[in-house]
C-alpha cells in the first residue's frame, strides 16, 4: 500500500485484461484479483513484485528488453512490461500456457 509520497502503480491497458477475460471466462475472477492487487501496489524493483507475487519471472525477448511473466493460473501467463522508475505496468499479452510454451511471442516482443 503507498504512503502519501508513493505513487500507485498504473497499469495500461485494462482493456486487454477485460478482452483476455471475456475470451477466457475460467480465468477472469484471477484476473480481477490481479489488477486489483496490482493498481494498489508499489514496486520499486523485482524483489518488491516477487513479494506479491513470488512465480513472477523475467524473461528476455528478441528486442533485447525484459518483460515481466506472471502465472495467473497453471493454464495462463500474464506478460507485461514493468516500468518501475514510472510506476506503470504495460500489459503485454494474456496467454494460455500451451501459447506462452510455444514461444512466438517472445519473438514478436
Amino acid at each position: 500500500m503507498a504512503t502519501d509520497d508513493e505513487c500507485l502503480m498504473r497499469i495500461i491497458s485494462k482493456r486487454r485484461l477485460d478482452e483476455a477475460a471475456a475470451l477466457h471466462p475460467k480465468v477472469r475472477a484471477t484476473i480481477a484479483h490481479w489488477h486489483a492487487v496490482v493498481k494498489v501496489a508499489v514496486w520499486r524493483h523485482l524483489p518488491d513484485t516477487r513479494a506479491t507475487f513470488p512465480h513472477a519471472d523475467l524473461v528476455a525477448v528478441r528486442s533485447n528488453h525484459t518483460v515481466t511473466v506472471f502465472n495467473l493460473t497453471n493454464d495462463f501467463r500474464l506478460i507485461a512490461a514493468i516500468h518501475y522508475n514510472r510506476q506503470t505496468v504495460f500489459i503485454l499479452r494474456v496467454l494460455t500456457h500451451a501459447d506462452y510454451s510455444h514461444g512466438d511471442w517472445q519473438k514478436e516482443l
